[in-house]
């Protein structure tokens, strides 16, 4: 989806980070200093950078003036430290930060401000061709323009119509209990293994359904992210099985 640069000198805030974006698709590249993200930024074209404020040895906003001045201010830049002050925050955006994020960051404003940044980010491009049609707007994602769904439409049409009015069917397999969400259990066992077992299945169930992202099973079952993965180790889930099932599926 979008190609994000996370600059931050805390390895356990790049991890995290990362592992939530990777879960929605998007490519992260990392940088724990301002002199690694000056070569990231040399070698590659970001669509996002999400820049950490107090770094050892170049602080953020000094990083953002200097791109802002070298003309490699091309994309959104969003701010993040647990410790800016407002005037840290305004002097980011008036240099040409788009957002600030305050540490700690939960996933949900982190996804909203990656979500706001791209959508924005568009603007600061060169104007490209016109298209037939503009991609609507439904529930916040961009879907595919009026013209192509139509077209789209037809070609099936076509396809439906052309095809013999009494085609073999092909014989369909039962879907196996974890895709279905049904399966069974024994009740004759000591509580703790029987719930183990539930959760177990539980949470493969809910991996496979949403291809292996964590980001939307910690929202579908409640958990915050970091509690997410300790119960799945606990549990003994390999979450990198699950996904190549979910991918194969």
């Amino acid at each position: 989806m979008a190609n994000i640069l996370v600059v931050d000198d805390e390895h356990g805030i790049r991890e995290l980070l990362s592992e939530i974006l990777n879960d929605e698709g998007h490519s992260v590249d990392l940088a724990e200093n301002a002199a690694e993200a000056r070569k990231a930024r040399s070698e590659n074209n970001y669509d996002l950078v999400l820049l950490d404020i107090w770094m050892p040895d170049t602080d953020g906003v000094t990083l953002l003036k200097e791109w802002a001045g070298q003309g490699l201010l091309t994309m959104p830049v969003i701010m993040m430290s647990g410790h800016a002050t407002i005037d840290t925050a305004v002097e980011a955006t008036r240099i040409g930060a788009q957002s600030f994020l305050e540490k700690p960051i939960t996933m949900q404003k982190l996804l909203k401000a990656v979500q706001q940044g791209l959508v924005r980010e568009p603007a600061r491009r060169p104007a490209a061709a016109p298209v037939a049609a503009a991609p609507m707007l439904v529930g916040g994602a961009a879907s595919a323009p009026v013209a192509q769904v139509v077209h789209t439409s037809h070609v099936e049409g076509q396809a439906l119509a052309a095809a013999p009015a009494y085609a073999p069917v092909a014989p369909v397999a039962a879907p196996s209990p974890l895709a279905t969400g049904s399966q069974s259990f024994d009740l004759d066992k000591p509580l703790r293994e029987a719930r183990d077992e539930f959760e177990r299945a539980y949470f493969a169930f809910h991996l496979q359904r949403e291809n292996g992202s964590m980001t939307r099973v910690a929202e579908k079952t409640g958990l915050e992210r970091t509690h997410l993965y300790r119960k799945l180790k606990q549990l003994g889930v390999d979450i990198g099985r699950e996904k190549k099932s979910a991918a194969a599926s």
